[in-house]
């Protein structure tokens, strides 16, 4: 065992999480730093609003978003950002042997698709530079609520999300960007809706340190055991972006391809592996987890939970029209097209709808649906009011 000595540390300090996991591995991170005589202390850190500022104790923390927002607004306060240190001491010098490369152990590195909307890098320089870009540079945010739901380009959302997952990036120091943007630019409902949208991580956070292991729970927050299907072989189709349905696809290969999704597609999935499909919400759940750039506990499992119908403020059977989303979101085509080689050549008109495709019009543009493309593996609207009938015979059970 490595000694306290030879790693030249006397402490160890960290930001303190909220789910099972990340506690299993904080206590195991005590215990093996006790053995060796090293101190620990931990800190809340990671949200927009300290623990401490809040109105309410962690048991009291309203299931409604909106009285958990109008009451933080109302009554707390961001504390403010620490100044940068001027010097920092060295780091401890310690014989690490020769880290292998990939190549060693039989790997090759990760080739980016050249079709991303960003090349996300890791560390604090480029969330910092990503920030700079977006609010100073490209003065963006202040277009940011009439563009935040696009799906393609990298500039259309904020996507600060990989860098907030991480800890490269403070809530705090967005927070105030945001204010000194305000004061310098310009100040409306877009960089308004920005910190609208760093509360709603906040809240997924508190919610989680309230309920504990309750919102990865098949019943969710809400308790409600609706008997969702295991349906493993339409479920793959959903993964590997086959269900018949461009919108759905495109996000869904986008997301094996990068690792990222936008909101909007991430809604869209998400409304379709439930309300459409009716599959164990648990599994899409797991699905993002295992592939998200931008993976957060929280905000994962709790806007999955929403999603579901199954967390808190939930509002009965809501669903996403799949094909009126295409049409608002992805009017000409565009995003689908860009994920979907396949379609490039069926006009806006047709490409959200391919399996309505006449045999002629597959012909004249090289595509047969079945073969090249998939018929859809559901009906939308016949699967929403079976999946609906499902949901509300749950609920008339559980009361």
């Amino acid at each position: 065992m490595i000694s306290r000595k030879e790693l030249g540390i006397s402490a160890v300090y960290y930001h303190r999480e909220v789910t099972s996991e990340e506690l299993a591995v904080e206590s195991a991170l005590k215990k093996a730093l006790a053995k060796i005589g090293v101190k620990v202390k931990s800190f809340w850190g990671s949200t927009l609003f300290h623990i401490n500022e809040l109105p309410f104790g962690i048991r009291h923390i309203p299931e409604v978003f909106t009285q958990f927002r109008k009451q933080l607004e109302k009554s707390s306060t961001v504390y403010s950002t620490f100044p940068t240190p001027k010097t920092l001491p060295p780091l401890p010098k310690v014989d690490v042997g020769e880290l292998p490369q990939l190549a060693d152990l039989g790997l090759e590195p990760p080739v980016p698709d050249q079709r991303a909307v960003l090349k996300f890098k890791g560390g604090e320089p480029a969330g910092l530079a990503r920030l700079d870009h977006y609010f100073w540079q490209k003065d963006c945010l202040k277009r940011y609520k009439q563009t935040r739901n696009g799906m393609l380009g990298a500039d259309y959302s904020s996507k600060f999300s990989p860098w907030l997952a991480l800890g490269c990036l403070s809530p705090r120091y967005i927070y105030q960007q945001v204010q000194e943007y305000e004061t310098q630019r310009f100040k409306n409902d877009s960089t308004y809706w920005l910190v609208f949208e760093l509360l709603w991580r906040d809240y997924f956070r508190f919610i989680c340190a309230k309920h504990g292991n309750r919102v990865f729970r098949q019943s969710g927050l809400q308790g409600v055991s609706i008997p969702w299907k295991e349906d493993w072989k339409r479920f793959d189709l959903l993964t590997e972006g086959m269900t018949g349905f461009p919108l759905v696809d495109a996000n869904m290969r986008e997301l094996t391809a990068t690792g990222f999704m936008s909101n909007r597609g991430r809604q869209n999935v998400a409304s379709f592996l439930t309300k459409n499909l009716g599959i164990n919400w648990q599994m899409g759940a797991e699905w993002f987890e295992s592939l998200l750039i931008d993976y957060d506990v929280c905000s994962n499992w709790g806007n999955w939970n929403y999603t579901a119908g199954v967390g808190n403020d939930a509002r009965g059977f809501r669903y996403f029209n799949i094909q009126k989303q295409s049409k608002d979101y992805d009017p000409q085509g565009k995003y689908v097209k860009h994920w979907l080689p396949e379609l490039t050549s069926v006009p806006a008109r047709k490409v959200h709808q391919p399996w309505t495709l006449s045999s002629d019009e597959q012909k004249r543009y090289g595509i047969r649906i079945g073969v090249h493309y998939p018929q859809p593996v559901v009906d939308l609207w016949k699967s929403v009011q079976e999946n609906e009938k499902v949901y509300n015979g749950a609920l008339s059970r559980r009361s």
